[in-house]
């Protein structure tokens, strides 16, 4: 297993911008669009500037682009950043989030419009928090949580199942997938990375673990880790999003990714103030990794060191993550 960040500007690459920075607005929120390769971009670009976000960023692929240019000219208000390699989605939203001065940021895909929801500046005061402000570590934001998701429609504007929970079923994780109801119903993790995010709880969190490349299970891991560090993600019935393009596919292998998301989210045992990952856990571990002895000792021995590093920003353990999600759906229903 590669090291694990320790602290969010670990995981940023270096990188080339195009376009100005100028800010658009003063609305406490901006656009980041990650890009998907052969799709045009110009009809979210127009939306976008007319939505009134602070700044626009657009994140690219690492292969030549030969429209960067030209892109810049007809939308000046755009920064375009383009990673000197093929980075994942979660180094993507990471990468924009280093970029960027507001507090809030909206990530979407360059596939996607926006049917609902407001300008920028009444999408910021929907989600200022009510009575006192919150306190992200030693800093009041003022919001009122790290994430909020949108609804998700398909091409032909039917709400797509987006919220996720965590189930356990024979003693093995899974999610499951359903639909929006209700203001404020919790989902384990923003569905494709789509959402509305703080930007300094995102960083005072670490972003996404660059080093886990499947999408489901570095989501996973930026879910889970949110809720046992004290933090919510949750729905807002006002903000709709519609996807023009094919949802993506999840892929749900148990691999080195669920590997790293397991000592990171599932291993550490929560003792009222503190996390650690007990010796104990190791032949567990060992059995069902199916690595040679050196190799799952390394992994978990840093799986072991990050938790102890980062102890003391637990507030619960993965059990108590899935009952509250359990809860949750009982309330709803």
């Amino acid at each position: 297993m590669n090291t694990i960040p320790s602290i969010f500007n670990d995981s940023i690459i270096p990188y080339t911008a195009v376009g100005s920075k100028e800010r658009l607005s003063s609305t406490g929120i901006s656009a980041v669009i990650l890009s998907k390769g052969g799709h045009s971009r110009k009809a979210i670009f127009q939306e976008i500037e007319n939505t009134g976000f602070d700044n626009v960023i657009s994140i690219e692929s690492a292969a030549p682009h030969y429209d960067i240019e030209e892109l810049a000219r007809r939308f000046p208000f755009v920064r375009f950043i383009l990673p000197e390699k093929e980075i994942n989605i979660g180094e993507q939203i990471n990468l924009a989030a280093s970029d960027i001065d507001s507090p809030l940021f909206f990530v979407l895909r360059s596939d996607m419009k926006i049917i609902a929801g407001g300008n920028a500046r009444r999408m910021a005061e929907r989600l200022i928090a009510d009575g006192e402000t919150q306190q992200s570590k030693d800093k009041k934001t003022g919001f009122k949580r790290l994430c909020t998701v949108p609804i998700i429609m398909n091409s032909n504007y039917e709400i797509l199942p987006t919220l996720i929970s965590p189930v356990t079923k024979r003693r093995k994780l899974r999610t499951s997938f359903f639909d929006p109801q209700q203001e404020s119903q919790l989902s384990l993790y923003p569905f494709d990375g789509i959402g509305i995010y703080d930007r300094h709880r995102f960083i005072q969190i670490g972003g996404f673990d660059p080093a886990i490349n499947k999408l489901y299970w570095q989501l996973m891991d930026f879910g889970f880790r949110s809720f046992l560090w004290g933090e919510e993600i949750a729905l807002s019935l006002q903000l709709k999003i519609c996807y023009d393009g094919e949802m993506p596919a999840e892929d749900y292998t148990v691999d080195e990714n669920y590997r790293r998301f397991f000592l990171k989210n599932l291993a550490p045992v929560f003792r009222r103030e503190y996390a650690h990952i007990p010796y104990y856990r190791f032949p567990a571990y060992f059995k069902n990794s199916g690595e040679d002895f050196l190799c799952a000792w390394e992994h978990f021995k840093a799986g072991r060191n990050w938790v102890t590093m980062n102890k003391h920003k637990w507030k619960c353990d993965g059990a108590s993550v899935i009952k509250r999600f359990d809860q949750n759906a009982g309330e709803s229903n």
